[in-house]
């Protein structure tokens, strides 16, 4: 986990290594700060002039301006290298999902991909930043410090070594008992974010079911959950305070009295009053230090967890990956399904698909029709390979789709999913995903294609007509229309609607694939719907049922042959007889 996450350093790393060089150079000036000082008593104490209070005077100003630039450097350089780690971090996360496959995202929740980049890395920003500056200034001093009040005070600073066991059992104790609470805490996080993203996306739906008590009930409930978790966490974390508190008052009570004693016993000689006072001042450095290795540790146990689940997703390896020598040209639109049987997750009991056996010529119309859950979906994303086959092999062109450059094989197979997106930006933006380089003319043909012109037309902006985010201020048949010319615009080799034309009216459907085939008729087009009359004048149609093909024909072969066919086309045209 840490070398994953020190990996994203990167470009950051000479200035997290001077980060600790330049708080150990302030860290020296601060402890040689009281010597000085203790030296300067002594020597008023034996009556030294002006001039000698006047050079200890400019070296304690020196030192001083020292160890505040030496501060504020590292407290610069510090900022910049967390900063850009999490920046490094987020990015890396975020090319990570880029490059999952539907089976690896499948594994993560949305609102969990989302904490990771966002509450997970800011953990993970705010221990970094403490172990390159806190977590090495704090020790350094503890060194440092006892090493000058071991010269100045002998003996009494042995008192430290016995305080370190004491402190290390509790906070051993403390990371015992918090570790388990983080890790059920971030799980849900996930949960909370999960409820806030679907009850905005489905806002619509909770408004006009009146359900908006109900929704905040459960958001609640699961913001109730969370704080509980965190209290009984930060309960535990608190601990650490009066911990700290105790030991450091334990040892300024030890010094104070015997400090004070050796010196009124020895007259003294064997502990002077400017040796108390350093000792003093490096009993607080001390102590101080010790708090600050309590704030670190707080912020480590926390970080931890999170490490965990943003290594979880880098860790992440895409079940979908380019061959060594992978084919770039795809030869035509061909397309072969050989034995091919498939399921989402090695975990699953049952096949999606299976004994799938398929032969589709270049630039022919297929239409797919069956039930809600025959697995229509499923077979045309092992096309573009989304999916992988479980078993059997699918060809595009000739050649099994795994042999293919990934990139170049989905810029020849453009799919139109059921669930149509639209990105924030202009009507332009949104169609040049299709083909960045596309000429105003070659968009307006691509929406004339699939009956998007005509209402583009409508509107006081044109093509540049503002879509807000996921397309809100479009109609659904609108919004079918965009992303049917958006693939158009691939001008690939084959072309899947699937159940692309739900939205719009009959009429239109039928002008989108006269055009479709009029226009493009060396693609391969398959079409897939709920309604026959989207598929009947296609060139085959496929018949699914329960993962598996049930009948291939025209409509007329399969009106005459197929019950689940004819079922369908009856029931929707109310023809009985």
């Amino acid at each position: 986990m840490l070398r994953k996450i020190l990996g994203s350093v990167r470009e950051y790393k000479k200035l997290s290594i001077a980060t600790p060089i330049l708080e150990a150079m302030e860290v020296a000036m601060e402890c040689v700060i009281p010597f000085l000082i203790a030296r300067l008593v002594n020597e008023i104490k034996a009556g030294c002039g002006m001039a000698v209070i006047l050079r200890y005077g400019g070296l304690l100003a020196l030192m001083a301006l020292l160890s505040l630039l030496f501060g504020g450097l590292a407290g610069v350089s510090c900022a910049r290298a967390s900063c850009g780690l999490a920046r490094n971090l987020r990015r890396d996360l975020f090319y990570s999902v880029q490059r999952f496959s539907f089976e690896n995202i499948d594994r993560f929740l949305t609102s969990s991909l989302v904490t990771r980049m966002t509450t997970d890395v800011t953990n993970v920003q705010n221990a970094y930043m403490m172990l390159i500056r806190t977590a090495v200034r704090a020790p350094m001093m503890l060194i440092f410090a006892f090493a000058m009040a071991f010269i100045m005070g002998g003996r009494m600073a042995w008192i430290f070594l016995f305080v370190v066991p004491f402190l290390a059992v509790g906070l051993g104790w403390v990371i015992y008992k918090t570790m388990p609470l983080f890790r059920k805490v971030f799980k849900k996080y996930d949960r909370l974010n999960a409820s806030i993203q679907e009850n905005v996306k489905a806002m619509r739906v909770v408004k006009s079911f009146v359900r908006e008590d109900y929704e905040q009930q459960k958001f609640d409930a699961a913001a109730e959950d969370v704080r509980a978790d965190f209290t009984r966490a930060e309960r535990i974390l608190a601990l650490n305070g009066p911990l700290m508190q105790f030991c450091i008052y334990a040892v300024m009570v030890f010094v104070l009295s015997f400090g004070s004693y050796t010196i009124i016993t020895s007259r003294g000689l064997k502990l002077d009053v400017g040796q108390f006072s350093a000792l003093l001042t490096y009993s607080f450095m001390m102590l101080n230090s010790l708090m600050m290795v309590s704030m670190v540790f707080v912020t480590i146990v926390m970080a931890a967890e999170s490490g965990k689940r943003i290594a979880e997703v880098l860790d992440e390896e895409s079940t979908l990956v380019n061959p060594e020598n992978p084919v770039y040209d795809v030869a035509d639109g061909s397309i072969d399904f050989e034995r091919v049987s498939f399921k989402y997750s090695r975990k699953a009991g049952g096949m999606a698909l299976e004994g799938i056996d398929l032969h589709i010529q270049s630039g022919e119309t297929i239409g797919i029709i069956g039930g809600t859950g025959s697995s229509k979906s499923s077979l045309i994303q092992l096309i573009s390979r989304l999916y992988d086959a479980t078993e059997g092999t699918v060809k595009v062109g000739g050649r099994d789709v795994r042999a293919y450059d990934l990139d170049s094989l989905r810029n020849q197979v453009a799919v139109v999913l059921q669930k149509n997106i639209l990105f924030s930006g202009t009507i332009k933006e949104n169609l040049r995903w299709g083909n960045k380089d596309a000429s105003d003319e070659e968009l307006v043909q691509a929406c004339r294609l699939a009956c998007a012109d005509e209402f583009i037309t409508q509107f006081p902006d044109g093509y540049d007509t503002y879509i807000e985010q996921g397309g809100t201020n479009v109609s659904g048949g609108q919004k079918q229309r965009l992303c049917i010319a958006r693939a158009l615009l691939k001008k690939p080799k084959v072309l899947i609607l699937d159940d692309s034309t739900s939205a719009v009216d009959t009429r239109t459907d039928a002008r989108i694939r006269s055009a479709l085939r009029e226009y493009i008729p060396e693609t391969t087009k398959i079409i897939i719907a709920q309604r026959t009359a989207s598929v009947q004048d296609a060139d085959r149609i496929i018949v699914m049922d329960g993962g598996r093909i049930d009948a291939i024909g025209t409509h007329a072969e399969l009106m005459a042959g197929n019950d689940i066919y004819r079922e369908i086309y009856t029931s929707q045209n109310k023809a009985g007889d």
